[in-house]
């Protein structure tokens, strides 16, 4: 009989707990036309999305052809870098010499070991199927902490992109990596953890600076974080990094969580998840905006923030329809090869119809604030 209530009572939490899923799950299966409209369902979308991303990433790895662009010559200058030639002019691959920084070297030297010398492309494919996944896991945690988005839009952000699926698993290309570095940043810069989110921004950078289109929203938000003096320190950890330093060298403290720290004199702003956000991808869409050129791997530079610029932004004359008809354009256009003067033409206009909406938007930052900062 002990025996028996002992039983009872060490799986009363596990039934309790087993039945508060259920009922979770039959509030969700009773809400379905919610489930894809309710951004409060963001992550139990994305992780019906990211299992169906499973299935479909390594379809596409072991049936569609594998395409060489740049892997090769990924592998010569890493491979020059081995044999102990560290002068970029002398570093040269079959599309020509090194033209990034250190970071892309460490990484791509460490992709060259584990895939036998780079000669195994369908471990390079694994491996960056494996990078596409947690980058989409980085992405979804970022909109689950914004609420902006309704999930069904992000069923045409990973499963319905076929440009996206080819940089990452098909051209193996190095703006992938660089942009899952990116988006841990900006997890952590969400996380309060300022000074660890300026490290991997600048690690990001040390892949491929096309990051630096987002230094100038970093830059306006540790300003208005943590005033002039007390960016500094942060922007210090940037500059350290890229010079070669370690972290112990950085401005003493800066590592650590500095979500109430400011410097003396200085008045801080509160910074929530959509300010931060808002600012940043906002700051990359305009400068690829104005970009004199745009080659086809580029796309992954926003493409994973076109969602929120679009959806965030209360605007009655862009519905849903219209949204995804913006989307679905862009797709397009990114999908035409080669380019022409409609799919440029089409790419553009959207880039504008988002613009407009920004610019039209109600703004993160009131002006009184801004301008506040700005005298002080």
């Amino acid at each position: 009989m002990a025996a028996g209530l002992r039983k009872r009572g060490r799986g009363g939490p596990l039934a309790r707990t087993a039945g508060s899923c259920g009922q979770w799950l039959r509030r969700a299966w009773q809400e379905r036309r919610l489930l894809l409209l309710e951004p409060r369902y963001t992550l139990l979308v994305a992780a019906c999305l990211c299992l169906a991303e499973v299935g479909i990433t390594f379809w596409v790895i072991h049936r569609v052809a594998y395409t060489e662009i740049d892997w090769k010559a990924y592998m010569a200058q890493v491979e020059g870098v081995i044999n102990g030639t560290y002068d970029y002019t002398q570093l040269q691959g079959d599309t020509g010499p090194l033209v990034y920084p250190a970071g892309f070297v460490y990484i791509f030297m460490g992709l060259y070991y584990a895939t036998g010398r780079g000669t195994d492309i369908r471990m390079a494919q694994h491996i960056f199927a494996v990078l596409y996944l947690a980058t989409l896991l980085l992405v979804f945690l970022i909109y689950h902490q914004t609420c902006k988005v309704p999930p069904f839009v992000f069923f045409f952000m990973c499963c319905a992109s076929y440009r996206v699926h080819s940089i990452f698993v098909l051209r193996l290309f190095n703006d992938p990596v660089a942009m899952a570095l990116l988006f841990l940043s900006i997890n952590l810069l969400l996380a309060q953890r300022w000074g660890w989110g300026c490290c991997c921004f600048s690690l990001a950078v040390s892949v491929k600076m096309n990051v630096l289109l987002f230094a100038p929203g970093l830059l306006f938000l540790l300003l208005m974080q943590f005033g002039f003096r007390g960016a500094l320190p942060k922007l210090g950890i940037c500059a350290v990094l890229q010079d070669g330093g370690k972290y112990p060298v950085a401005v003493e403290g800066s590592l650590q969580k500095e979500g109430s720290t400011t410097a003396p004199h200085t008045q801080s702003y509160p910074l929530n998840h959509e300010k931060i956000i808002s600012t940043l991808f906002t700051s990359n869409f305009i400068g690829i905006c104005f970009s004199r050129s745009l080659h086809y791997q580029f796309y992954v530079w926003y493409f994973h923030t076109l969602p929120y610029l679009l959806w965030a932004t209360p605007a009655r004359w862009l519905t849903h329809l219209l949204r995804l008809l913006v989307l679905g354009l862009i797709e397009l256009s990114w999908n035409t090869y080669p380019s022409t003067s409609c799919s440029s033409a089409a790419l553009h206009i959207c880039h504008a119809v988002i613009l407009l909406q920004l610019w039209l938007g109600p703004q993160p930052f009131p002006r009184s604030i801004q301008h506040s900062k700005k005298a002080h």
